[in-house]
């Protein structure tokens, strides 16, 4: 069992950055590949960004390609999601997820391949 906890959300300005965190107990989390989803008000969640356990793979969504970044600290059971350039249709609800993979280099953009899932940290970018 894996337990995820997001923090780092807020309010900011559009053109601000927040850096979210997702942090990890429970089973060795290092073997685990990561992610990052948000649902906005009224829409179904979406994919955001996803980064193998061993950090080597990565993939952005389109819409925020060039301006978040995902990264890992395998050593402080932590998953990042970096956020430059936030604009106002960046404000949802950002949740991690993780899931055991066999292959360290897998990554996946699919909620269903994700079995372990945060509560959510809320991001509001102002106009």
């Amino acid at each position: 069992q894996v337990q995820l906890v997001e923090s780092g959300g807020g309010l900011v300005q559009a053109g601000g950055s927040l850096r979210l965190s997702c942090a990890a107990s429970g089973r060795t989390f290092s073997t685990y590949a990561s992610g990052w989803f948000r649902q906005a008000p009224g829409k179904e969640r979406e994919f955001v960004a996803a980064i193998s356990w061993s950090g080597s793979n990565t993939h952005h969504a389109d819409s925020v390609k060039g301006r978040f970044t995902i990264s890992r600290d395998n050593a402080q059971n932590t998953v990042y999601l970096q956020m430059n350039s936030l604009r106002p249709e960046d404000t949802a609800v950002y949740y991690c997820a993780a899931s055991f993979q066999p292959i360290s280099t897998t990554i996946s953009t699919r909620e269903g391949s994700y079995n372990y899932w945060g509560q959510g940290t809320q991001v509001t970018v102002s106009s």
